[in-house]
């Protein structure tokens, strides 16, 4: 069985920055282990699986380790492989997924935008230890949504400088930890550390601004944002708050395409 795949960094402009994604559109579903076992060999954050619907498509993504219910990256990175190598002409795409329908929009300015359904925070009055613990930080404003928990912190720096134990990190029961600051340049910056789904730091998270944008919009008293996600390879996204969806635009290019032999 030949299986085509294709690597695309997103949220950037250049090769070898963002976050990659690999994307493998499919004719039917592979059996769970096998989908698991490409997510592990191609050893990137996510790999998203494709397959054809009346309505649509169905998207499914992988870490290494484990499926998620929702992914910005890698979904971003699939709109870029069916608008520029797949030959989809419209200039929107509808993915369903395990948190509902999910849809990319091309602008005309080269960008793509996720719709995605807003998360809600709450405030974590009894913090786990291990949040302090693991990134080494005095800790004060913690948050919690869907699936993470969000540290906010006052400084851009403290964002930068941050070195986790990530073994600690590990022991926590959520998908991750977030964490973020005012920017310099920017509205707001974050990092996000996800060790618990076999994933350190990754280097741009779309899902992880589906909580950010929210926050941040009732603190700045603003829907439409500039953020940075300060990993290595950095990610730039433009988010709106739309009552309860959080669209994120960004860009993607193309890094491979090949086959899998199976």
């Amino acid at each position: 069985m030949n299986i085509p795949i294709y690597q695309a960094d997103a949220f950037t402009q250049k090769i070898f920055g963002g976050n990659p994604a690999a994307v493998c559109p499919l004719n039917e579903w592979l059996p769970d282990a096998v989908m698991q076992n490409i997510a592990l060999e191609n050893n990137l954050a996510e790999t998203a699986f494709i397959v054809k619907e009346n309505e649509g498509y169905h998207i499914r993504w992988f870490t290494p380790t484990v499926e998620v219910a929702l992914c910005g990256h890698a979904t971003l990175a699939s709109a870029h492989v069916f608008f520029n190598h797949l030959g989809y002409s419209e200039n929107e795409i509808s993915f369903n997924s395990k948190s509902g329908w999910l849809k990319v929009g091309k602008e005309k300015n080269g960008q793509l935008t996720l719709d995605f359904p807003a998360d809600h925070f709450e405030i974590v009055a009894d913090i786990p230890p291990a949040i302090a613990e693991g990134l080494k930080i005095e800790v004060s404003k913690v948050y919690k949504g869907k699936f993470d928990y969000m540290v906010v912190v006052d400084k851009q720096s403290t964002v930068e400088n941050l070195q986790p134990d990530f073994k600690t990190l590990s022991t926590i029961k959520s998908r991750g930890v977030l964490v973020t600051a005012p920017g310099n340049e920017v509205d707001f910056v974050s990092r996000g550390f996800f060790p618990q789904s076999g994933i350190d730091e990754d280097p741009v998270t779309g899902s992880a601004h589906t909580l950010l944008v929210p926050y941040w919009a009732s603190v700045l008293k603003k829907n439409n944002m500039k953020a940075i996600q300060l990993s290595a390879r950095k990610g730039h996204l433009d988010c709106v708050l739309a009552g309860d969806r959080v669209l994120m635009s960004g860009y993607a290019v193309t890094y491979l395409k090949g086959e899998i032999f199976i």
